[in-house]
């Protein structure tokens, strides 16, 4: 049995043409990600619209990593359940959480997670969580590194809606990694950051 709902993405493909264009989507190196096998998909963090436009991208489920709060949310709760998240502390140091997303990978799933833990400010990059690291350096598997640019215009940090047609949002996908063998679960996080922040141009 999948983490995700089989008919729900089904849905979600159908549809996806026409959200990519409400957005202004542009993406480079979707071949990078691997159509099938685990994997993990590390982005930067700019806005709530980073994982659903990862998603309308990538040839395949992505499943987020998303804060505990969040599945409070009555509608919004059930929806990212549906859509395979999983939940985890915002402390960055639950590991139960962690194990869950091991489990999943071993599965053949692809899991995405950003290092950053929250969204940052435009332009800008936030110090990696550790737990990222520890969930890399677990897994064994492929990273895949991703720059997401414009999100934060589209849909600010205080905006509910989304500004439709005034942005272009533009998501650049880099070849898959392996982190083996290093030092310390802060380092392979600090590793990610730096493949993310390679992909920026200008």
């Amino acid at each position: 049995m999948k983490p995700y709902s089989e008919t729900g993405y089904r849905i979600f493909y159908l549809i996806r043409p026409v959200f990519r264009f409400l957005l202004r989507i542009k993406a480079e190196g979707v071949e990078n990600i691997p159509k099938e096998g685990p994997c993990i998909i590390a982005s930067n963090h700019r806005s709530y619209l980073d994982p659903p436009v990862i998603n309308i991208v990538s040839p395949r489920p992505v499943l987020f990593l998303a804060k505990r709060e969040l599945f409070e949310v009555l509608a919004f709760g059930w929806f990212i359940r549906k859509a395979g998240a999983i939940p985890v502390n915002r402390d960055g140091k639950d590991i139960s959480s962690l194990k869950k997303a091991l489990n999943v990978l071993k599965e053949g799933n692809c899991i995405g997670i950003f290092p950053e833990g929250s969204r940052a400010k435009p332009r800008e990059f936030k110090k990696p969580r550790s737990g990222v690291g520890f969930l890399i350096e677990k897994a064994k598997v492929p990273v895949i590194p991703v720059l997401i640019e414009g999100t934060d215009k589209v849909l600010p940090v205080k905006s509910k809606l989304p500004k439709l047609f005034m942005y272009n949002i533009e998501v650049v996908i880099g070849k898959p990694v392996n982190f083996h063998g290093i030092s310390s679960y802060e380092s392979v996080a600090e590793k990610v950051m730096e493949e993310i922040k390679k992909l920026r141009r200008g």
